[in-house]
């Protein structure tokens, strides 16, 4: 325990060791400057002017030593930097020994001026050699241990990480770095060969890289590219780096939804601040996936203060413990309770709704009609005639691509919901929906469940290998939705831009290369009870474009009120599925 405290290493320590030892190398240099200048014999005479310039210079040294902090640069970490600030304080030094000799010139003696510089180089050389011994043989030690690889983009994180590898703080050993940069190809990066892209199997065939490192933004189609290429060259081993604060790099698995994303061009967050700032806001369904998006994005933009209404107490205890504040308020309701939910809208006055609660699992919704009619169709009804008694001056509905041309219970409810916030009177209220396909990593969606699958060594399933589905971030979801509200000014159905469909067999498959498996393989089950093969988003051509090409905004006609007031009553006596065909006529039931 006594050997353990005694070399573990402190400031204090490492600051006495290198003060001892640079006077031990100082003392050294001075007896090989003189050596040097009398050829190996020094004479008699001049041992007197050998010892005074020890006691002057040494001190000297010591003090500019300290007054440029190098003693306190923990060893492993001295670099270049650190190696000019001595080289700068070598250049203070002797200039000042050789002012302090002119001045004590009648007390030196016989003193060969030439020693000084002599000295000057030795001493710089020694000095300098004992401290970056160590990172010398940090590198070599680590060289034989570390994973070679290869780095993507020429930027500050890409010298981070170099950094990192030459202070033995990561496992990784940068052998080359690749550029879309033309300019700096054949150039070097912090002593790294730069190669472009098409140059880029060179580097990993001579460098033998294992692993690669990606220090640049990418778009998504580019990072897919690149992803499948490097997978071809048999690397599996693809990080994305971050840097935090402490400029320690972070690696990250490029994940499925990176691989996914489609990050729209067109996010005005100016507008979106400038309309949610300031105001009461309400969002139903607040604990959900999209819900607790929302929820964080109108914090982010100002909202005075926050309604959060959900009836699960899980999902409202989290979101109101992540978004704590004195603006928030979470309200344990469910949608149906329309007395109560009065009462919400009587003690706050929100100035906007945002309406994401709804029953959306297809298969559920299937086995429990009567409960997605209830909460999805009255709840909403329930929503949008408080908003409108109460002035509320914008209520937005949060759709679906399942509504389009329904084949299920969940997506022709929607639609029923969509029909209604178009037709209802509105009064002072602004009514908008705002229709998306999937956002990517909801609750139950296939990228959690196929997630969960693979972690379970388990066959990935499908339930048809044509079927495809829409994807965008949640965040981006979240964003265009609040822009789409910004821009309203009453009865649109607006459509955000999804992009193009992906084939849900295609993203299992990428997901168990993501994963490194080869034990696991996709199983087709049949598609089920109300799924459609694809999604729309669209019901038809005449959609038309908005001043942001990710929103775009439908011209479907409206309905009667009054006969659609008529026919959701009538969802209450039961036979749902007739009523909601007659309400909806292009319900396509898949049973």
């Amino acid at each position: 325990m006594f050997l353990e405290s005694l070399f573990k290493p402190t400031n204090a320590k490492r600051i006495i060791f290198f003060l001892l030892v640079d006077i031990l190398i100082s003392i050294a240099t001075i007896v090989i400057a003189y050596l040097l200048r009398f050829n190996f014999t020094i004479p008699s005479i001049f041992f007197p002017s050998m010892l005074n310039m020890m006691m002057i210079l040494i001190p000297l040294k010591i003090l500019i030593f300290f007054i440029f902090r190098i003693y306190f640069v923990a060893w492993r970490y001295f670099g270049l930097g650190e190696y000019k600030k001595l080289i700068f304080s070598h250049l203070l030094i002797y200039p000042l020994f050789a002012l302090i000799f002119l001045v004590l010139y009648n007390s030196f003696g016989n003193f060969p001026r030439s020693v000084i510089g002599i000295d000057f180089f030795l001493s710089l050389f020694f000095i300098g050699f004992l401290r970056i011994s160590r990172r010398i043989y940090l590198e070599s030690a680590y060289e034989t241990v570390q994973t070679p690889t290869l780095l993507f983009g020429a930027s500050e994180r890409a010298t981070h990480i170099i950094k990192s590898a030459i202070n033995g703080n990561i496992k990784y050993t940068p052998k080359a770095l690749i550029s879309d940069d033309e300019g700096l190809r054949g150039t070097y990066f912090s002593n790294l060969k730069v190669y472009s892209h098409k140059t880029m199997v060179e580097a990993i065939v001579k460098y033998k890289i294992t692993s690669v490192i990606i220090t640049q933004d990418m778009e998504r189609e580019k990072l897919d590219e690149l992803f499948t290429e490097l997978n071809s060259f048999g690397i599996r081993d693809i990080k994305i780096v971050q840097i935090f604060q402490d400029d320690n790099p972070s690696f990250l698995d490029i994940s499925i939804e990176d691989l996914l994303a489609r990050k729209p061009k067109d996010l005005d967050m100016i507008s979106i601040a400038n309309y949610i700032a300031g105001k009461v806001v309400m969002i139903t369904g607040a604990g959900g996936s999209i819900g607790s998006e929302l929820s964080r994005q109108v914090v982010l933009f100002g909202a005075k203060q926050i309604i959060l209404l959900d009836h699960s107490e899980f999902n409202l205890y989290q979101i109101s413990e992540e978004l704590e504040g004195n603006n928030i308020v979470s309200v344990m309701l469910s949608i149906k309770e329309r007395e109560a939910l009065e009462e919400v809208f009587i003690n706050y006055s929100p100035d906007v709704v945002l309406h994401a609660a709804a029953y959306k699992h297809v298969p559920l919704c299937e086995e429990n009609i009567e409960s997605a009619v209830q909460n999805n169709i009255f709840g909403t009804k329930n929503v949008i005639d408080l908003s409108v008694a109460h002035d509320v001056s914008k209520f937005l509905l949060v759709s679906t691509d399942k509504a389009v041309r329904p084949t299920n219970v969940m997506g022709t409810t929607k639609r029923v919901c969509e029909l209604y916030a178009h037709a209802v009177p509105s009064r002072n209220t602004e009514i908008v929906a705002v229709r998306f396909g999937n956002v990517l990593g909801s609750s139950g969606s296939v990228i959690p469940k196929f997630k969960a699958q693979i972690e379970k060594g388990e066959n990935i399933t499908v339930t048809h290998p044509d079927i495809t589905r829409y994807f965008m971030l949640i965040p981006e979801a979240c964003q265009l939705v609040l822009q789409a509200a910004s821009i309203a000014k009453g009865g649109e159905l607006f459509i955000l831009d999804m992009g193009e469909p992906i084939k849900i067999v295609d993203l299992a498959k990428r997901m168990i290369e993501l994963s490194g498996r080869d034990d696991i393989e996709i199983e087709f089950t049949g598609l089920r009870a109300g799924e459609k093969l694809y999604e729309e988003l669209l019901i038809d051509d005449a959609d038309l474009k908005t001043e942001y090409d990710s929103i775009l905004v439908s011209s479907s006609p409206s309905v009667d009120y009054a006969i659609l007031v008529s026919q959701i009553e009538r969802l209450k006596n039961k036979n749902e599925l007739s009523i909601l065909k007659e309400i909806v006529p292009e319900f396509d039931h898949k049973v």
